[in-house]
This record gives structure tokens, sequence and C-alpha cells, in this order.
């Protein structure tokens, strides 16, 4: 696929980590004049899900992506697997990239727990970046 036509697959939460793979998903679009399509997505195990946006926070995102020059697509979905329903969107969408924010996880919290970025990582169909928050 062509630079010009570049989908660019963000795997969104709404802190700092999301902020951050959010950030450098627009800057990748710019860099190549494609489209970013967001990701949000829960397990919906739990009654609250931290990472799963409320309706204040997707206000927010769109004014914040909308001075970003990029077309952007939100998603939100519900599933068994987040890191499945992310690869999901990216297969839909052809994307060319993945970016997702890491956190700091301990070696028992990966065995418990498991990992959306180990499951991202290791079933992406295309190349995945992933970032950190500064500091």
């Amino acid at each position: 696929m062509s630079d010009a036509a570049s989908v660019i697959v963000v795997g969104w939460t709404p802190d700092e980590f999301g902020e951050a793979a959010l950030a450098r998903g627009v800057e990748e679009a710019q860099l190549r004049g494609g489209r970013v399509v967001v990701v949000n997505a829960t397990r919906g195990d739990a009654l609250v899900d931290e990472r799963y946006a409320d309706e204040d926070q997707l206000a927010r995102l769109a004014t914040e992506l909308g001075g970003a020059g990029v077309e952007v697509d939100v998603r939100r979905s519900m599933g068994a697997d987040v890191g499945d329903q992310v690869l999901a969107v990216a297969a839909e969408v052809a994307g060319d990239l993945i970016v997702i924010g890491l956190r700091k996880r301990s070696p028992v919290g990966k065995l418990l727990m498991g990992s959306v970025a180990q499951r991202i990582l290791l079933g992406a169909d295309c190349a995945v970046l992933a970032v950190k928050p500064q500091g």
C-alpha cells in the first residue's frame, strides 16, 4: 500500500499510555499523508473499565483530534479480548501500522493477566509501534 493511503490504527485508552500512542499515531498519519483509526475497546467483564472511554472523554478526544489535520475514525468495541479487537479493526481497515502505548508490568502480572500489547505484537499482520509516555 502506498504512503498516500496509509492507515494508522491506534489502540487508545483515556490515560497517559493512550495519549502517547495517539500522539505518535497522529504524527505518523501526518508524515504519511494517511488517516487514523482510533480503537477504544473493553472486555466488558467489569462494571467500570477505566480504559473504556466515557462520553466526556470521547468529546475531549474529538476536540483534540479536530485540529490534527488528518482524517480520524473512532471505533469503540466490546469483546472477549482487547488485543483481538484491535487486530480485527486493523485487518478490517487494512492498517499499515498499529500504534500502542506500553505500561510497565511485573513478570507475574504478565503471567496472570496476559498482555494486550503482547497479543497485538504477536498477532499483527502489519508493523506495530509500541510507545511509552515521556518521563
